[in-house]
This record gives C-alpha cells, structure tokens and sequence, in this order.
C-alpha cells in the first residue's frame, strides 16, 4: 500500500451550534487521486479549510507524510507542501497571469528577480503538465478554464505536492472538464496527491482511485472506486436510494406563453451574442436550451429577464408585448409572472451579506405579505423564510444566517425557492444545478417536473447535457449566437454534440 500523505485523526469542528466535522478520520494515499463526495453542508469543504489552515480543528490530529503537522495558517500548509484550488478563485482580476503567480512569493523588492524565475518555472510547468496560458495575460480576459489553470499554476510554483481541488468542475464546460482530467492523471503520474472535492459522481469514477463519502459532518464510508457505483455512492451521501435519472410524463403543453422573435443582442464590447433568434414555449412544456458556454445563452437569458437591453426583436409574454429594447426591466417582468433563476447566484441572484430571510425575498419585497404598512413586516418575512427552508429542504436551517455562510448547493436552493414560489407563470433558470449535490439535483428536477404538469412554461439553460436531454420537452441547440436545430429529448449526445460544434442542421441529420 502507497505511504500515507495526508492522514486526519478525530477532526472536530463546530461553528456556534453547526457541528461541521464530527469525529472524521481519513486516511489519504501518497501519488493517488482520492475524491471526497458528499451532500451540500455535509462538511467537505470544512474539512479541507482545516488541512490548508483557514480552520483550526476544535480537537484532532493531522499528519502530513506521516509526521504531526501544526497548520494555523495557509503559509503552514504551503511550506508543508500543500496547495488548493478553491470553487470561487483566488486571483486579481486585472493582474497579468505571472503577477497572479508570484503574488506572496516575491523573492526581491523590485519584483525583476522573482518575474524571471517565475517566467522560466512556468515554461517548465506548462511543458511538464500540460498547461498552456499565456503568461502574460490579464486574468479577467481569460475564460474561466484558464483562469482554472492559473490557480493550479500558483499552488504548483509554491511547491505543492499535494494539491486541493474544491469543486474544480463546476464552472467549467465539458471539453473543459476533460482538459482538467488529464491535468490531474499528468499530476498523479509525475507523483503528486490529488485529493478532488466534488458532488459529481460520474466524475468521480472517471478519475479519482478511491473515493471518500461524508454525510452531515461524518465520515460514513470509503471505498476503491472500481470496487464501487454511482448508486452505492449516491445512497451512502444521501442516506436513502435516490433516483438518478428524471422520471416525468408526457408533457401537456397548452397556449403559447412566451414567444420571442428576431432577438438580438450584443454584450458590453459591442459584440452581437444573440442573433436574430426566434421560439416559443408553451404552458405545460420544458424547453431546454444546449451549447457550449459563451454562445449566447447567457445574453438570451439576460435579456428575457429584462437584466440586459436587446438590440431588436420583439417578445411576447402571454401575448402581450415586453419592450426588451428600451422601457422593460427585471421587476415589471415579475410583476408579470415571469421568474428568473440567474446562472450567476453570487452576483445576480443573492446579496451574501444578507441573512437568509432577507435574500428569500429579494425582488419581491413590495409584496403586500411582506408589509406592515409603508415598513417591511420582518416577522412575516421570517415565518415566510422558515417554511422556504423547510420546503426546499435548505440546510442549515437557520433563517438569519448570512447567506454567505451557505453552501453553493443551499444557496442555489435560496434562489430556487425564492423565484418558484412566487408561482410565475413562466420560470427561466440558468444551470439549475451548478455546483449542487446528487440529493438537490433530484429534488430540483422533481421541482420544475412538477412545475411543468402545473401548466408552468419553463425555460432551462444548462451546459450539463445529460440534464437538458432528461428535463426538456424539447431542446433548442445555440451555436454562435443562433439556434442551429431542434430535437426532441430521444436525441442522441452526439447528434446534440455536432449541433453544439456548428455542425448544420442538414449535417447534423445525415
């Protein structure tokens, strides 16, 4: 058996009352890619905060290449050969890629030094591992891919032989995803620890040799994952069967609910994202929208929403006219009973300073419910948020918790239960299930299932094509700013796939 690199003994951590990590003891092999899988909130990404030194476990003992190891701080960690890439990444967005790398490792006050070592160690770096960034790039002119690769860079150059990934591939597209595999078996054959924190189970498999399972704060199980499935894994997270594939009738679609015709719209550059593009949805009926990200999904979705002006074009919500081109915005669309579920939560769709109470009815706070006379009525807003809670199932049940103090996947559940509520006629809702556990992704898809059999027009864009293959009724395929084909959920992954390349319809057919 491989040397143990990291070993964890009797970690406990609590925060006020949540009792994060319960007695967990794990046992992690030198040269292995070992994935740890687990529910939103079951205590993960504590965890790992714990071994890279931004917790200190309340009792416990760590041992780094079996010796005991004191981790107080990050540069703890670092020095003890220990790097991590977190879900929302640590960069300066208007720094170039080489600043961003030897940001806190200068070796000289006038930086000249520490640019040439850095310059030359990533040319190794990038040749030994595959990856490939210009290091002179500005961070925010990079796509999120990349930007991915920068973060694994820095742990790198610092000397990382053990290197923490926290939900790496839940903003990445698939060709992306795949990129950073074979990063991963590159960095496990040149002899490094990869320890991988992630919800997808398929992943899972794919990559990792063995594969922890946490549930509420324990260490319920590890086990070979070749010796292992995606159901025994899925149950053991969840603490019950769960069904890994969406079970819905056939859809009853009514009257047109939405129409959209001859949209266009450019982004901030100037830049025409969405071209000419035109569709309904029916009540009764979800369409899915596929692609790979960045070609125009985002843009459509903003200014459905009234989030973004259109160029042209012309909308119609149940069959009365929306001006997306000038007088339009996101509040007279709710108004209207058009909901929104943004792919963007932490920007778009929550304020994290926030208690929990106060995001779940963002947008909606002229509501009569939530009013005592010209002031908010916070009892009823707080009775309002605990029956959300209770609802949705979001965890820590506490509604005036920040909601920065939230996991990704309960904070999706916020916004989630937030927009859906409020019973719109149409929903629209982008990446329904980015960075969300396998016991949320089934609750959230029996959620919009049954939105759509209460006659509800739904609209989902996701870049999980499993996902919009199993919810939609029928799915539009965008490339390059345009609808390129429509299919049915039968489509096959690779009829769907050349369709997302650009491959025409005729093509795509044959």
């Amino acid at each position: 058996m491989a040397q143990a690199a990291i070993e964890l003994i009797g970690i406990n951590k609590s925060f006020g009352a949540v009792r994060a990590n319960r007695d967990i003891n794990l046992e992690i092999a030198r040269g292995t890619i070992h994935g740890i899988v687990g529910e939103n909130g079951a205590g993960k990404s504590t965890l790992m905060s714990i071994l890279y030194g931004f917790y200190q476990a309340d009792s416990g003992e760590i041992r780094v290449g079996g010796q005991p190891a004191s981790i107080k701080t990050p540069n703890d960690a670092i020095a003890l050969g220990i790097g991590m890439v977190h879900q929302h990444f640590m960069l300066v967005d208007n720094f170039t890629v080489l600043e961003n790398v030897i940001l806190g490792a200068e070796s000289d006050a006038l930086l000249k030094r520490s640019i040439a070592k850095a310059r030359s160690e990533l040319e190794r770096l990038e040749r030994e591992y595959g990856l490939e960034v210009d290091p002179d790039a500005i961070i925010e002119e990079l796509p999120v891919g990349l930007q991915q690769r920068v973060e694994i860079l820095k742990a790198l150059y610092r000397g990382a032989e053990i290197l923490i990934l926290d939900e790496p591939t839940g903003v990445l597209t698939p060709a992306e995803a795949d990129h950073l595999f074979r990063i991963l078996r590159q960095l496990k054959e040149q002899g490094k620890t990869v320890v991988l924190i992630t919800h997808k189970l398929r992943e899972i498999m794919a990559i990792t040799d063995t594969v922890s399972v946490m549930r509420q704060g324990t260490m319920v199980a590890t086990r070979e994952t070749k010796k292992t499935t995606v159901e025994e894994l899925a149950e053991l997270m969840v603490g019950r069967r769960v069904l890994l594939r969406v079970e819905k009738g056939e859809a009853d679609a009514g009257a047109i609910k939405l129409a959209v015709k001859n949209l266009t719209v450019k982004d901030t550059r100037g830049v025409t994202m969405v071209d000419d593009i035109s569709f309904d949805i029916r009540a009764g009926e979800i369409v899915g929208i596929a692609g790979v990200a960045g070609n125009g999904q985002s843009e459509l979705l903003e200014a459905i929403s009234g989030i973004r002006r259109a160029v042209s074009g012309s909308v119609m919500l149940d069959g009365k006219p929306i001006d997306l081109t000038g007088a339009a915005d996101p509040g007279e669309l709710r108004d209207r009973g058009l909901a929104h579920v943004p792919e963007d939560r932490h920007h778009v769709g929550l304020v994290l300073a926030f208690e929990e109470n106060e995001n779940s009815i963002l947008g909606y706070h002229d509501d009569p419910r939530y009013l005592k006379g010209p002031f908010l009525n916070i009892d009823a807003i707080r009775n309002d948020a605990k029956d959300k809670i209770a609802k949705y199932d979001i965890r820590p049940a506490d509604c005036r918790l920040k909601t920065a103090n939230f996991s990704g996947g309960n904070q999706q559940k916020i916004v989630l239960a937030r927009e859906m509520e409020q019973d719109p006629g149409v929903l629209i809702v982008g990446q329904p299930t980015r960075g969300v556990d396998v016991g949320a992704i089934e609750f959230i898809h029996k959620r919009l299932i049954a939105m759509r059999d209460q006659g509800k027009a739904v609209l989902v864009v996701s870049v999980e094509l499993d996902e919009i293959r199993s919810l939609s009724d029928r799915i539009l395929v965008m490339f390059a700013g345009r609808i390129v084909g429509e299919r049915g959920p039968e489509a096959s992954e690779g009829e769907l796939g050349l369709l997302m390349a650009g491959v025409e319809h005729q093509e795509a057919a044959q």
